[in-house]
């Protein structure tokens, strides 16, 4: 897959979005029960250090809890969102009642693995994260949002839920093999979290917001502190459950 050291972004080609397109038509398994009132998940992919620290503290600080998509083999590392955190920092998350869920052991690229290379990874993952006394991952999130079929097929009998990257609110007969989420991220990140969280309310729907880093001077793939915490108390503000990716999946009987 690459240097992931160095910033990456899945395939751009013609072919590669016709493939993510023809992906959401397959091996899906339809959500059947609407949500009851709105909800939403704040999630952290690749769990850089910030997020751990500022982003915890922001929702601790609200008596809330967060889902963190961890990959074993970037802790301690160096990412292009910042240093990721270490199996110390993802002990004290798990005690603080957020979720640590799977992003596969090396960031793995879904959607140029076979079903038995995502599994594998997904298994080495389990093992690393087992050793932390971290519960069993039940969540999980394609590394770049891509995933080919068989990965998705192989995948789908290893979790409740699937989470890629295309914005959409998960209601009655979302794809829990792929379910949709909504980036806080970049200059605009938090005018269109904004726009979802509205939809989501509308509609009795549940959002997932996910981002990377958390600092005052993110990259392109974070926000700052600031902007996740008034993400975070409008949703309080406007009724919403905030609930981690695992107790969402729960309450709509996954």
């Amino acid at each position: 897959m690459g240097n992931y050291a160095e910033a990456y972004s899945a395939d751009r080609s013609l072919k590669g979005k016709l493939r993510r397109r023809l992906m959401r038509l397959i091996n899906t398994r339809p959500l059947a029960t609407a949500p009851a009132k709105p909800m939403v998940s704040f999630t952290f992919d690749d769990a850089p250090l910030t997020s751990a620290v500022a982003g915890a503290a922001l929702l601790e600080t609200r008596g809330l809890a967060g889902t963190y998509y961890v990959s074993a083999g970037l802790a301690g590392t160096q990412a292009p969102m910042g240093v990721c955190a270490d199996p110390v920092d993802y002990q004290r998350l798990a005690r603080a009642g957020h979720e640590i869920a799977c992003h596969t052991y090396s960031h793995l690229d879904c959607g140029q693995a076979s079903g038995a290379a995502a599994l594998a990874d997904v298994a080495r993952n389990a093992e690393a994260v087992s050793s932390w006394n971290v519960s069993e991952m039940v969540s999980f999130a394609y590394p770049y949002g891509d995933v080919a079929g068989g990965a998705k097929g192989a995948l789908a009998k290893r979790f409740s839920t699937l989470r890629a990257l295309h914005h959409g609110l998960v209601e009655k007969g979302t794809d829990l093999n792929q379910l949709p989420a909504v980036g806080i991220e970049g200059p605009g990140g938090e005018t269109v979290a904004r726009k979802w969280l509205a939809q989501a309310k509308a509609r009795s729907a549940w959002l997932i917001l996910y981002t990377h880093d958390v600092r005052p001077a993110p990259s392109p793939w974070g926000c700052t502190p600031e902007v996740l915490a008034r993400l975070l108390d409008q949703a309080v503000a406007d009724g919403f459950d905030v609930v981690t990716v695992r107790e969402g999946a729960r309450r709509l009987g996954i």
